[in-house]
């Protein structure tokens, strides 16, 4: 679906950049979102958002496993 009319930005794109670690502010410089008209804000922040929040959980999983791992070797 197309959040940004005026640059054509997806939500695909803005949740895979978001996914990548990425906040609204990096977003909006990389992918144009928001800075023309800006009727799309809103949806773009709230999406970031719902991507940014997900992303921690997967992150401390990740990252107890790879320690698990360090601590064993030790």
């Amino acid at each position: 679906m197309i959040v940004c009319v005026c640059n054509c930005i997806s939500d695909k794109e803005i949740a895979r950049q978001a996914h990548a670690g990425m906040g609204f502010d990096d977003i909006q410089l990389e992918l144009g979102v928001a800075t023309c008209c800006g009727r799309c804000e809103d949806f773009a922040r709230d999406l970031v958002a719902q991507c940014s929040a997900s992303r921690p959980v997967a992150a401390l999983r990740d990252a107890g496993g790879a320690s698990a791992g360090l601590m064993e070797a030790v």
